[in-house]
C-alpha cells in the first residue's frame, strides 16, 4: 500500500508535515477518511477534529474551525483559520 504527503497548515504557520497511511475530517457533506490511491477531491471542511494516522502508527489530532481540504496524487493538504494542535506530536 502506498502513502499520503500530508501537509496540516493554519492561517499563521505550518503545523504538521509528513507521511501518513489514512486522513480523517468532517467535510459538510459528512465526514471523509483518505487512503493512499484517492480520488482528486477539494472539500470544505466544517468545525471539528482532523485526524491523522502517520506511517509509524501515530494517531495526530488537531481541532479546527472551518477551512478546506484537497487531495491529489496522493497528497493530502488541509488548510483552516485555527487550527488547535496541542495534541499534535512531530
Amino acid at each position: 500500500m502506498g502513502q499520503l504527503q500530508v501537509e496540516l497548515v493554519a492561517a499563521d504557520r505550518k503545523v504538521w508535515e509528513g507521511e501518513a497511511k489514512q486522513v480523517s475530517a468532517r467535510t459538510v457533506e459528512g465526514e471523509l477518511g483518505i487512503l493512499p490511491g484517492h480520488t482528486p477531491l477539494l472539500g470544505v471542511l466544517v468545525s471539528g477534529e482532523v485526524r491523522i494516522e502517520s506511517i509509524s502508527g501515530q494517531t495526530h489530532t488537531a481541532t479546527i474551525d472551518t477551512g478546506f481540504l484537497s487531495v491529489e496524487h496522493d497528497r493530502v493538504t488541509i488548510v483552516a483559520e485555527v487550527v488547535d494542535a496541542s495534541q499534535i506530536r512531530a
